[in-house]
This record gives C-alpha cells, structure tokens and sequence, in this order.
C-alpha cells in the first residue's frame, strides 16, 4: 500500500454507529468509504457531541470547517512520535510531548486538531476542561504523515493554516511521502513566515521556543 492509495476513513460498522449517535440535526453520509456531513457544514457544538460520541478508536477532527477523520497510526508512525518523544524530554526536562492532544485552533479557535503530538510545559493542560484545549502555552505542534489519500491537503495545507492562525510558535511536519521534515515557524498574521525543509538525516535546529536539536538519522530506519 502507498501513500496515495485510496482505502476507507473508518468502517461501515463504524460509520453506521456514528451516525445512530449524531445530533438530530447533523446528518451523516458513507460515500466511497469517506465520511461527509450533509451540507458540508457542522456547527462547532454539534462537532464536540459527535466527537464524544464516536466509535471506539474513530478520532474526528474539524479542520477549516469541515469534518474529518484522523487515520489511525501504522506502527512506524507511533516509532517516529516515540522516538521524537524521547527526544524532547533528554532536551527539554520541564516539558512534554503529549500524543493525540486535542487543541482548538484556525480563526477563533472553531478548528478542533488532534494533533499527533504536542509539546507543552509539565502539567499544562491539567487544568483545562473536556478533550478539546486552548493551544496558548502549546510550544510545538507535530503531525507525521499516515498512510491515507487525505494527509497532503490536510498536513501540508489545512492544519498548517489552522496551527497558524492559532499562533502556535512551531509546527513540525513529517513527511513520510518525502522523507522530511518541515519546520513551521514565526506565525503571522495566520501565515508561518518560516518553513524550511530537510532530508532524513539532517540536523534540524527547531527553534525558538522549542529550542531543541533533532539527529533525524534514525528516522532513515523508519523510512518506508
């Protein structure tokens, strides 16, 4: 399987239960194994009650107004968020890398990203309520790349506008498709002014406020 091949969001089991769950004003369709919202529309409250009710293991997100579905993770991306985790946390004692955090981001924040990891102070999200926090404080975003058709214009264009206009300081992407990574930075005005590109096996200085230098030569390893 490739990057590019088309394959299912999610289940027709999956699909069927979500949709007996949705709020009575949100109506769901299962077209060509995507999951679509009637209308093409979804108000951000109805979004947070379809989310708590999903299936088991379905993730939705809310990226630049639409509905969507977070691929679940093949085991060489969980050892890339691994391995970058370990990273993080040699470099930056005081922080974490928190996986699948839920973060409200885009223009006033009505994008809700499930972001495949996030690196913030210890504790920072305690005291925040319910799945979906306030990206204030969040230091780095990170999102590598699955094996889903919808990664390129979600990854690459959709959450990079949405972590912008969130003012995230860094959003790093990386791309399995390419072998990079990408490090977003200086948000302005929804835009990363700074987006350079790097090969497996570079030295990558993420900058500030990360601060944190990454020898991506064991990615080779993860390369597929």
């Amino acid at each position: 399987m490739t990057f590019g091949t088309r394959r299912p969001q999610m289940s027709r089991e999956d699909f069927e239960e979500l949709a007996d769950n949705a709020p009575a004003n949100v109506q769901l369709e299962f077209l060509d194994g995507r999951l679509y919202v009637k209308g093409d529309h979804i108000e951000v409250e109805d979004f947070e009650e379809l989310a708590r009710r999903a299936p088991e293991g379905v993730k939705l997100e809310l990226i630049d107004g639409k509905l969507e579905v977070k691929p679940l993770p093949d085991q060489r991306h969980g050892a890339v968020v691994m391995w970058l985790l370990v990273e993080s946390l040699q470099q930056r004692p005081e922080c974490r890398l928190y996986p699948e955090q839920g973060l409200k981001v885009g223009s006033y924040r009505k994008g809700h990203a499930k972001a495949d990891a996030a690196l913030a102070p210890l504790d920072h999200f305690v005291d925040q309520d319910g799945e979906w926090a306030d990206p204030e404080g969040v230091l780095m975003v990170v999102e590598v790349t699955s094996r889903d058709r919808d990664a390129g214009r979600r990854d690459r264009v959709d959450k990079v506008r949405g972590y912008a206009e969130a003012s995230i300081p860094v959003y790093l992407l990386i791309d399995r498709d390419n072998d990079t990574l990408v490090v977003y930075s200086e948000p302005k005005n929804g835009i990363y002014q700074q987006n350079p590109s790097y090969p497996y096996g570079a030295v990558v200085e993420l900058p500030a406020p990360v601060n944190v230098t990454l020898n991506t030569e064991k990615l080779k390893d993860y390369a597929d």
